[in-house]
């Protein structure tokens, strides 16, 4: 990331710089670049039609641009096209994994090969529309650190599309970013909002919770979705159920990251708090004359003061990594947002 004093030195004293126009220029003041980061898998038949089309938006919108891809272990022709396209033009970057990772290591791959101010990724099978590009960058321009397309009108089976409404409400609900689509492939980022998340498993899909947890500012804009012309789904019932795991990951990590006690604590306090309860009452039947030894509340009771313990335990233990984290890293680059001098 640049100098956090040169990011927003476009402005007055006093005032903050606001972004530019398609085709203008960075908030840096200097002439702004967008990469176009398309992540592929045996996706050979669709790739000079793509690679056409988002040639021809980009050129009609009078961007200076580049198209990153990253073949993620193709086991097709794919390579050999992306060679060809490399070859044939000097604004194609060609990025090959040693072998299939996943879309979240293939987006990170192609941002760290990407030269661009502004970054928007699209899928490669050609049901993300590239004439929406404009109208992403065009969004961003209002303001926003990220904006997420929304396929509105889903060319989709049936079943994924209902698996994919409930996927989305339930990470609504949980994460507090009320995004109509958080797995559409088709977004643009400014290009600190991807120096600032870090990316692992699979979560690609939550990159505008993980920034909105940063305090970046996320919106989203209804996108063309087209049919499947070649090629095959690769989300199953399976993704959607990894994704339920990772829904969990971000929200623990954006809500109690550096604040592991609280969580941890809680629970620790709830459950210890319960046990001494029953504790006290069985200690009081007890001096009553009334035996207890035989009694399952007894080992309930017991149980629950030492998991609360333990839990209570796992929170310090949390609380001393996050503490010694902060003191070797410079989170300060992730937090600021303006410095003015």
């Amino acid at each position: 990331m640049q100098a956090l004093d040169e990011q927003r030195s476009a402005g007055a004293p006093g005032q903050v710089a606001v972004p530019a126009p398609v085709g203008g220029e960075a908030v840096d003041g200097g002439p702004r670049r967008v990469s176009v980061v398309v992540p592929l898998f045996d996706e050979e038949a669709t790739l000079a039609a793509l690679d056409g089309e988002v040639r021809t938006v980009l050129d009609a919108a009078g961007l200076d641009w580049e198209i990153v891809y990253v073949d993620d272990g193709s086991r097709d022709g794919s390579y050999a096209e992306l060679v060809r396209l490399h070859a044939a033009h000097p604004n194609v970057r060609v990025v090959r994994l040693r072998r299939n990772f996943g879309k979240a290591a293939a987006l990170t791959a192609g941002f760290e090969a990407a030269s661009g101010d502004v970054i928007v990724t699209i899928d490669a099978d050609l049901q993300d529309d590239p004439a929406e590009i404009p109208r992403l960058l065009a969004k961003l321009d209002e303001g926003h650190d990220l904006v997420s397309g929304w396929k509105s009108d889903r060319h989709d089976p049936l079943r994924r599309r209902v698996l994919s409404r409930i996927y989305n409400r339930a990470t609504a609900l949980v994460t507090g970013v009320r995004l109509h689509d958080m797995n559409c492939g088709l977004k643009a980022y400014r290009v600190e909002v991807l120096r600032s998340v870090r990316l692992y498993g699979e979560l690609h899909r939550f990159v505008p919770v993980l920034a909105h947890h940063l305090g970046f500012s996320a919106a989203e804009i209804p996108v063309n979705h087209r049919s499947r012309t070649s090629g095959r789904s690769r989300y199953g019932l399976e993704r959607y159920l990894r994704g339920f795991f990772d829904l969990l990951t971000v929200a623990f990590m954006g809500r109690y990251r550096y604040r592991p006690l609280h969580l941890f604590g809680g629970v620790g306090m709830l459950l210890g708090g319960a046990g001494t309860v029953i504790l006290l009452y069985l200690t009081a039947i007890k001096i009553g004359g009334a035996a207890i030894g035989g009694r399952p509340l007894l080992l309930l009771g017991i149980l629950l003061v030492v998991v609360g313990i333990q839990f209570f335990s796992l929170g310090l233990v949390g609380e001393m990594l996050t503490s010694q984290h902060a003191e070797t890293a410079d989170t300060t680059r992730a937090t600021v947002r303006d410095l003015l001098r």
